[in-house]
């Protein structure tokens, strides 16, 4: 049997898709319900005045609408915090911002790394002081 310990209420329970005891899982799908009722009420609602309203954390939100069980297409004002710095996004996981400074620094490695081949590949062929000593 796989067990595991409920990554949410730290239960033993038999694995499953979810990844979450019998009991989280039902709690996860009520507080599912409660947003997309509140949101068919209140249409121009934004993941704050949601949280607040429902008592549901922008987290379990942000979830749903990464999950794609909550659709932001109609919903204007729903954006939900980039995982990086928690600018409000409406796609994705990160901010413009956030993207573009992470294949910046992406490159400054890819660039940094070639270079410290060069340097390794052209000393390898000289004679260096050191290897004098080792003999």
């Amino acid at each position: 049997m796989n067990l595991d310990n409920c990554p949410r209420c730290g239960r033993l329970y038999l694995k499953n898709i979810m990844d979450m005891c019998q009991v989280c899982v039902k709690d996860l799908e009520h507080q599912y319900e409660i947003c997309v009722k509140y949101l068919r009420e209140n249409k121009g609602t934004n993941i704050q005045e949601l949280s607040d309203a429902t008592d549901i954390s922008i987290k379990e939100i942000t979830r749903f609408i990464r999950e794609g069980r909550i659709s932001i297409a109609g919903a204007p004002n729903m954006m939900y915090p980039c995982e990086v710095c928690g600018t409000l996004i409406r796609d994705g996981h990160m901010c413009e911002n956030c993207r573009t400074r992470l294949r910046k620094d992406f490159s400054t490695a890819i660039k940094e790394s070639a270079s410290a081949k060069e340097v390794k590949k052209d000393n390898a062929g000289a004679y260096r002081a050191i290897d004098k000593l080792r003999d």
